[in-house]
Order: C-alpha cells, then sequence, then structure tokens
C-alpha cells in the first residue's frame, strides 16, 4: 500500500505534510498495519531529514509558478509544468498510490493531474481563508477537504469539507521544559518582541525593525528571524545603528529559528510581530499576542483575509503594509507591551483559534481511504 504526499515546496506547504505523516506512521504502528510506503512529490524535498525521519521517500516533479503579473517567466514555465505533468503520469502509474494528499501550490498540480487521470483517491488540505488556483481546483473532485479557517467553505462543496485547522509538527507541540530566557541568553523581567517573516524572511518588516532598534531596546529584547538571505545586511546595520548603547546584548539576530530555538523564542515572547501564512497557527497555539503584518499581494489576497480572520476572534491586531512605518508600528508595539488586560484577552482569543488535532483527523481520512482502497483493490 502506498500514500503519496504532494505540496509547493514552502515551509507553510512541507510542515504540514511532515505533520500529518507522524501521525500516520503512529495511527500505522498502532493499527499494526504493514507494508505502507510514503512518497513526497514535489520541486525539492525542502528537508531530506526530516523526510528521513518520517521514512518518506521523495519524488522529484518538474513544475513552474503562474504568477499573477504579467512575467516572460511565466510562458517558461507553462512548458515546465506541462512537460512534468507528462513525466508524473507514467511516474504514477509506475507507483499507483492507494490515496494521494495534497496541500496544494504549484508542484501539486502535476501529481494532481496525474491522479485525477488514474481516479486515486484525493484528500486536500487548505491552510488559508481563501485558497489557491490549484486547491481550488482540486476541490472539484477531491474526495474530502480539511480547512483551516471557517471562511474557507464558501470555496468548497459543503458534503466534501471539514474545517480542521492547520497541522502542527509533534515536536512543536511539546513543551520544551526549559527556561527559555536561560536558555536565550535573555534579561529576566524584560519583555521580549519575537519578530518573524516567514521562512523566507520579509524585508519590510526587517526594514522597520532596524530603524527601530535603538529605541526597542531601550524598553524590550527582541529575537529576530531575518530570513537567510537577509541576515548579513540586517546584523550590519542593527549592529551600526546600537553600536555603544548600553543595552545592546537585548538585540538578538538569528537567519532561522529551528524547531527547539522556535518554541523557546515562543514561550519567552511578550508580543509577536509576523506575517500571517500558516504561522499563525502555531502563533496561536502558544498564546502569542500578535501584531500581523500580510503580504499585500498575495495570492488570492489570502494573507490578509487570514490576518482578519484571526484578528476578528481576538487574537491579534493587523498593520497593513500600506500603512507600516517605524512610528505606527512602534506605537502599536508600546500600547500592546503597557497593556496586560489586553494581552491577556488576546491570549484568550488564540486558545479559541488554536487547534492541536488537525494533523490526527486528517491522518485518520487518509487511512480509512487507505483501508477501502486495499479491500476493493
Amino acid at each position: 500500500m502506498k500514500i503519496l504526499f504532494t505540496g509547493g515546496g514552502t515551509g507553510g506547504h512541507f510542515y504540514p505534510i511532515i505533520a500529518v505523516a507522524q501521525k500516520l506512521n503512529k495511527i500505522l504502528e498502532t493499527e499494526k498495519i504493514a507494508n505502507v510506503e510514503l512518497y513526497y512529490m514535489s520541486t525539492e524535498p525542502y528537508n531530506e531529514k526530516l523526510l528521513y525521519d518520517n521514512k518518506i521517500t521523495f519524488k522529484k516533479v518538474t513544475a513552474g509558478k503562474l504568477r499573477t503579473y504579467f512575467s516572460l517567466q511565466n510562458i517558461i514555465d507553462v512548458f515546465k509544468t506541462g512537460w512534468g505533468t507528462v513525466n508524473v503520469l507514467f511516474e504514477m502509474f509506475s507507483l499507483y498510490p492507494d490515496v494521494v494528499f495534497s496541500k496544494g501550490g504549484f508542484a501539486s498540480f502535476p501529481a494532481l493531474v496525474a491522479a485525477r487521470f488514474f481516479r486515486i483517491p484525493v484528500i486536500i488540505h487548505e491552510s488559508d481563508s481563501a485558497p489557491g488556483r490549484v486547491n481550488a481546483w482540486a476541490g472539484k473532485f477531491a474526495y474530502k477537504i480539511a480547512i483551516s479557517y471557517p471562511e474557507a467553505t464558501e470555496y468548497f462543496p459543503e458534503g466534501r469539507t471539514a474545517l480542521t485547522g492547520n497541522p502542527i509538527r509533534e515536536e512543536v507541540l511539546r513543551p520544551s521544559g526549559k527556561d527559555a530566557f536561560k536558555e536565550l541568553g535573555l534579561e529576566p523581567g524584560v519583555p521580549v518582541l519575537l519578530v518573524m517573516g516567514g521562512s523566507q524572511g520579509a524585508q519590510k518588516i526587517n526594514d522597520q525593525l532596524v530603524t527601530l532598534a535603538p529605541r526597542l531596546i531601550e524598553k524590550y529584547q527582541v529575537i529576530h528571524a531575518t530570513g537567510e538571505a537577509n541576515i548579513v545586511d540586517v546584523k550590519l546595520m542593527v549592529q551600526g545603528l546600537i553600536a555603544g548603547n548600553s543595552h545592546t546584548s537585548r538585540y538578538h539576530l538569528y537567519s532561522y529559528l529551528d524547531n527547539e530555538t522556535m518554541k523557546l523564542a515562543a514561550e519567552a515572547a511578550t508580543l509577536i510581530i509576523s506575517r500571517a501564512g500558516s504561522s499563525i497557527f502555531e502563533i496561536a497555539y502558544f498564546g502569542i499576542p500578535a501584531i500581523l503584518v500580510p503580504i499585500t499581494n498575495s495570492n488570492s489576497d489570502h494573507q490578509r483575509k487570514n490576518a482578519f480572520a484571526y484578528a476578528r476572534v481576538g487574537g491579534a491586531v493587523v498593520v497593513e503594509e500600506t500603512n507600516l512605518s517605524p512610528g505606527i508600528l512602534m506605537a502599536e508595539i508600546d500600547r500592546l507591551m503597557g497593556d496586560g488586560a489586553k494581552r491577556a484577552e488576546m491570549k484568550e482569543g488564540a486558545k479559541l483559534f488554536a487547534r492541536t488535532d488537525a494533523a490526527e483527523q486528517i491522518a485518520e481520512q487518509i487511512v480509512s481511504v487507505l483501508m477501502r482502497h486495499r479491500i476493493f483493490k
């Protein structure tokens, strides 16, 4: 028996797949279901160690993006996707999985075309409040559709759609059991501002934080994940601006927060500034009051819709990119840092939003399809 995972080559697609695979492996072991092979089909493996740790074999696919703006690359990518789809048809015939689980994104398109051609059952998951093009299309024929936001129900058939939340990996859900302040070299008693821009970083957020660095460290300590491509430039600018300040040790720069560091940072954080992708679900789980800065031109405007959906339950305030300035951002930080009652309300809103059983619900559906498919083979 075989299960194929597919999705775009970003952390927002990859990590939920890993979360589902972790639950799947547990269910298969508990139920003593043997000889099940797991595969991941995408343009890149993203994290080979996590694939290996979860007994997943990588299958490479060629696919291109369809951008919302004019670009000659769109023409090239149409041919890349067409070629990739033809190759995947042969690959899928050879592999012939019992069920396909897709997170969407351009990299999942060839696998979904092949699954539909061979009438292989498909389960999809949509992380955003408004689906991307691939999931919107796949929802028309998918056997089951899992969604993270209630707002997404309007885009999918009622009888096949379930609100599950977003799958979160087990290692994120487990408490660290450590003193976060000590482990990260933080000063006890000084509020902590955690800043993240998604897996690639966020230049616009980075620019504001660099400008505010001297003011921030007078009152707070900062854990700033810049994105790997930005760390050198941000570090040079921050060090130049806070040189000679008696609180320079309060500004902590990271290119990327690994699992353990992210967990410690979340446990220490008083307030977080973040984009509005799938990281919202981890923010909600940790109960961190948030300032969300959604990407203005995201596909289907999904980040903006995500941010306001989360804000409606009380877990965050939203600062749109068009209004983002050092003065406005600093005012919001000071307002929330200085209002413990408001932060307590936001934590309660986060708890209402957080769901920790999404991976298990999806894994159970996959196993259900897998077993039924085996019976009728």
